[in-house]
């Protein structure tokens, strides 16, 4: 359309994003008009980022990343898929040596008046939060209530557009759009037209504006706003600095059900239709289609895919539809492929309609240091970056694989989470590792804002670690902040945590937070070995804190309420597994003479001082006849019932084995409750019931049989090891022997 002012020709052409009709629409468009420079709806930091798009180790779907420099989470993302008429555009204007503008509202103004960054980065330009959907409006009345399926049908899936399509489009736009003016948009639409002004005045002759189908009334220069009025709205904006660069994109994040803004239902499809020859759509779909199905072992047979291909056509026949759509393929697949169930075609529409690719961005793509740094030890270690979450396992005794689980690790320290632990399957062992590993867009976003930390994984992991040991706000934290040193072979950073420990631990009077640094401190002294740290520094800070800690534990178990005691029991048991691993004589034996002292106090919460003395029991420091003294006094008729059920669970936390082969305890158990009142019965009933729950069902029916033996009389135990046959034993005690590496006597 030619300008009023001057001879210069300014078509604007209005597209779905991400529309691979629209795109084929485009570039016949572009290839008839041979314009001198093509404007794309865009923030103009995207400029920079032009010349990159003609590499071919860009391949989409990608996004240009524009983000605050000195507040990275400060972030917006403006996706390419193949078939995105944008990318088009840009691929064309390259190929044939034309310049790009892009022209929107400057993220530079954007990110400036963006939400808070707890929020996390937007996916897409601002878009308005008040505005008639005229897509909508335009499908009702073509007597469409779905406006996708509208646009499909009316676009999508037409191949003959050009110029004078874009021109009809753009006028019903313009009927259905009205006057109506949305803030967000009359700013967006006032720097669109600023870029399309200044092209005009540069001196060109034929300009291509590619923008959403919405903008586009508003950027044919016939009905153009004085330029004044543009420029009162863009005064006085705030600003920030930004810088931009792209990143990988996944067809997963194209889709709606990502929450991404300007997304479309079916990505995967979208890509399909965008780069298969027109004949060979359907067929070639359900090729794939039966190809996902044996992946997952069900059966899809060759002559079931051209009987599928021929009812989608029918399909499609019937409902008046210009070609086959998505809808037909999916019916047709159920009706012939699934056999009417919906259940195998869930795995197609993640795998197939939505897609699984992700992007790829060159080397000399602008990065910051730190993410040029992950992508060299990415490669190195062959860790290639997947949309698809896939689970490595690893063995931490070859050294490449221990190299894996360390940059892993250290990501999680840099809050970059790539990969997410899960259980290693069936080992006891120390050396596997199991990560399952999927790589979303907003890692480019973390991995810059982990960026500020340094310029590589492994420094920027060592002074994150330093800076949280430093805000660390109790021990908890640092023991915690050890653990992740070790697993991600952080020297420095443990230097720093050992030495906070030793400080705080100095200063430290809560006997709590000190049983709770326990076990993490002693973790790392066991198993340092198995990553090659030096732990002797930590073993002196362990030292120091089981003394502590032993010191403090009868007072700091006194007069405690049932959460306390509960949060207390919890500290004690983590402690007690800490010494109990590393077993050493100068840690067991001041924790060991301190539960002794806990164990004996009758003034201790129930919920401890039963803990202590099963701890005690188990360990071999109070014998079975002590024990049941114990419980015996606890369980009289003067300790009131939910005192007596706290020291009760306390205590049969653990080994069932207690009850099935200790039948005076079982007898006292059961005498307490057949001697309680109804009334305090029925409190105690759910009590007890939680604490012998925790037992398998297996051993529980045991527990029963015993009672009704006790009950009937007619069990027994032996008295004395004179009825084992020890001459029968003697083979089997020889090979436990052998197998533990003791010498047998012969």
């Amino acid at each position: 359309m030619s300008s009023p002012a001057r001879d210069v020709r300014v078509e604007v052409l209005g597209v779905r994003h991400h529309g691979p009709g629209s795109a084929r629409s485009v570039a016949r468009a572009l290839d008839e008009l041979l314009p001198d420079v093509v404007v794309i709806e865009g923030p103009p930091e995207l400029d920079a980022l032009v010349p990159l798009a003609a590499d071919p180790d860009l391949v989409p779907p990608v996004a240009g990343l524009v983000y605050a420099v000195d507040e990275p989470r400060r972030a917006a993302f403006y996706p390419f898929a193949v078939f995105s008429p944008e990318w088009v555009a840009l691929r064309w204007a390259l190929e044939h040596g034309v310049d790009v503008r892009f022209a929107d509202l400057p993220a530079t103004h954007h990110l400036a008046d963006s939400p808070d960054p707890a929020d996390g980065p937007d996916d897409a330009p601002r878009r308005p939060t008040r505005r008639l959907d005229p897509i909508s409006a335009l499908a009702s009345a073509a007597g469409y209530d779905d406006p996708e399926r509208w646009w499909e049908d009316a676009v999508e899936h037409r191949r003959t557009s050009s110029l004078a399509h874009f021109a009809h489009l753009r006028e019903a736009m313009h009927g259905v759009r009205g006057d109506l003016e949305v803030d967000d948009d009359a700013l967006r639409e006032a720097f669109m037209r600023k870029v399309i002004r200044a092209e005009m005045r540069g001196g060109r002759q034929r300009i291509a504006v590619v923008c959403g189908a919405y903008h586009a009334p508003a950027l044919d220069p016939a009905s153009f706003p004085p330029a004044s009025r543009d420029n009162a709205l863009m005064r006085g904006l705030p600003r920030i600095k930004v810088a931009a660069t792209w990143a990988p994109w996944s067809s997963e994040r194209l889709s709606y059900a990502s929450g991404y803004g300007a997304g479309v239902r079916s990505p995967g499809w979208y890509h399909h239709l965008f780069v298969t020859p027109d004949d060979e759509v359907v067929p070639s779909w359900f090729v794939r289609v039966a190809r996902a199905l044996r992946g997952e072992d069900l059966d899809a047979s060759t002559a079931s895919v051209f009987e599928a291909t021929r009812l989608a056509g029918a399909l499609a026949a019937v409902r008046g539809r210009p070609s086959v759509g998505l809808a037909e393929l999916t019916d047709a697949a159920r009706a012939v492929l699934t056999e009417g169930s919906d259940l195998p075609l869930r795995l197609v529409d993640r795998t197939l309609v939505i897609g699984e690719l992700l992007g790829r961005v060159p080397e000399s793509t602008p990065m910051v240091p730190l993410a040029g740094d992950l992508a060299r030890q990415q490669k190195t270690l062959r860790l290639k970056a997947s949309a698809t979450a896939t689970v490595v396992q690893l063995d931490l005794r070859r050294e490449s694989q221990l190299a894996r689980s360390v940059l892993l690790h250290r990501l999680a320290v840099l809050d970059v989470p790539w990969g997410t632990q899960v259980d290693a399957g069936r080992t006891t062992g120390t050396f596997k590792e199991a990560w399952e590993l999927e790589w979303t867009p907003e890692l480019a976003v973390a991995v810059i804002e982990a960026s500020l930390h340094g310029t590589t994984v492994r420094s920027a992991a060592e002074s994150r670690i330093a800076e949280q040991a430093r805000e660390a706000a109790d021990l908890g934290v640092l023991g915690r902040l050890i653990e992740e040193c070790l697993l991600a072979d952080l020297s420095e950073g443990l230097r720093a945590v050992v030495t906070a420990l030793a400080e705080r631990t100095a200063r430290q009077h809560d006997t709590r937070a000190l049983l709770e640094t326990v076990e993490p401190l002693a973790r790392t002294c066991r198993y340092g070995d198995v990553r090659g740290v030096d732990v002797a520094d930590v073993a002196h800070v362990l030292q120091t804190v089981v003394v502590r800690a032993s010191v403090g534990l009868r007072a700091a178990c006194s007069s405690l309420d049932d959460d306390s005691a509960a949060a207390m029991r919890t500290a004690v048991e983590a402690a007690h597994r800490g010494v109990a691993l590393v077993d050493r004589d100068d840690l067991r034996d001041p924790w060991t003479e301190a539960l002794v002292s806990v164990g004996r106090d009758e003034a201790i919460h129930g919920g401890v001082a039963g803990r202590v003395n099963r701890l005690l029991l188990d360990g071999g420091h109070l014998t079975h006849d002590e024990a049941a003294a114990r419980l015996s006094r606890r369980l009289s008729p003067g300790t009131p019932a939910p005192a007596a059920a706290a020291w009760l669970d306390g205590f049969l936390t653990g080994e069932a084995l207690l009850l099935i082969h200790g039948d005076d305890l079982l007898a006292i158990i059961d005498e307490w409750l057949v001697d309680a009142s109804e009334e305090a019965f029925e409190d105690l009933l759910p009590l007890v019931r939680r604490t012998f729950s925790r037992y398998q069902p297996a051993e529980r029916r045991l527990i029963g049989t015993h009672l009704r033996d006790l009950a009937s009389g007619t069990h027994t135990t032996p008295s004395s090891t004179d009825s084992l046959d020890l001459d029968r034993a003697a083979p089997a005690i020889a090979a436990v022997a052998r197998l533990l590496g003791m010498e047998v006597a012969s």
